[in-house]
């Protein structure tokens, strides 16, 4: 291990602009001497809270590997937990944008970001346990893990894989919290002054914000949407009152208005999207809704299922030589 450097982890994972940078600011970093991955018995009992599914637990067990015989896995490994720990609460850290490692690595490279993530679980519980936050509402967030597994086998075929990993650094940095329905993050409002003046907005950029999200899981009903809401205020008023959040922000292609043009107004999106006062610009968000609404990624449209009024709307508008964006909102809370 000691003869491992930067250099080598870089050549190891090949060509490329995107490691080189990677490597060298996890060099920057340092190691971590108190990373361990979890024995098979653990990641067993971890199994339900995180709600890994059976196929998904046997390869996560199948891909753990070790410093004496993968070293440039754990020497990233290392640092990536470190990289996590040490931005641990910090609402002004960015997003991690860790790269995809290479394919000629297999399971083991799909999975490499899970094990970083196991890894990391008791330093994420201490920093909840710290602030006060029940352990119901730590497992409630961390249960996502198995469900963004089980999506990226259902989208590639019965491959099993994370590719998610810059999504999953708000998670085990202590950033993000399931409320029901809907998920919070912290976070800071990202607009420019002359888009929140179009907007209208009460805020300025920098502020204390709530990112809003909504995950794969059940009717995106107006009774479920409210009471996430007010389950957010109230727990982000006790946990972190030095926030003092007041509004929150969405950007999403369920936001997009031209979906009120194929839905019903009483339907669970349309309503939605009316919580929100839409902001100025957008971008394309013909991927999000593939990934999203058919879990398919660049299908071709005559492919694509029409089973729902959704799916149906969807194909309509692509049809017709128009795009889908991706728009973002803001509302009081």
């Amino acid at each position: 291990m000691s003869e491992l450097d930067a250099a080598k982890v870089t050549a190891w994972l090949g060509a490329g602009e995107e490691y080189a940078s990677w490597v060298a600011e996890l060099d920057t970093v340092g190691e971590s001497e108190e990373v361990s991955l979890p024995e098979a018995a653990q990641v067993d009992a971890l199994a339900q809270p995180l709600g890994l599914h059976d196929d998904d637990l046997a390869e996560i067990k199948a891909t753990a590997f070790s410093a004496a015989q993968e070293p440039e896995l754990w020497w990233l490994l290392q640092r990536c937990h470190r990289q996590l720990i040490r931005q641990m609460g910090d609402v002004d850290s960015p997003w991690l944008r860790w790269p995809h490692l290479p394919a000629n690595l297999e399971a083991k490279g799909r999975f490499f970001y899970v094990h970083v993530f196991l890894a990391s679980i008791p330093a994420l519980l201490r920093y909840h346990e710290k602030r006060g936050i029940p352990a119901e509402d730590s497992w409630g967030i961390l249960a996502d893990l198995g469900r963004q597994i089980a999506i990226y086998r259902r989208i590639h075929g019965g491959v099993g894989g994370l590719d998610v990993q810059f999504w999953f650094s708000l998670h085990f940095r202590g950033l993000i919290y399931d409320m029901g329905r809907l998920q919070f993050n912290r976070g800071r409002v990202q607009y420019d002054e002359e888009t929140i003046a179009a907007a209208g907005a009460p805020f300025g950029k920098g502020d204390p914000v709530l990112g809003v999200h909504i995950p794969e899981s059940g009717p995106m009903t107006p009774e479920a949407c409210e009471e996430s809401f007010r389950r957010a205020k109230e727990f982000y008023d006790r946990y972190f009152p030095e926030d003092n959040y007041r509004y929150a922000v969405c950007s999403s292609w369920l936001l997009d208005p031209q979906l009120a043009e194929y839905l019903p107004e009483d339907s669970n999106i349309v309503r939605f999207q009316r919580r929100f006062q839409v902001v100025p610009g957008g971008h394309d968000g013909d991927k999000d809704v593939f990934q999203f609404v058919f879990r398919l990624i660049n299908p071709r449209i005559e492919d694509l299922p029409r089973r729902t009024t959704l799916e149906r709307a969807v194909v309509q508008h692509l049809e017709s030589g128009r795009h889908w964006q991706v728009r973002s909102g803001w509302l009081a809370l």
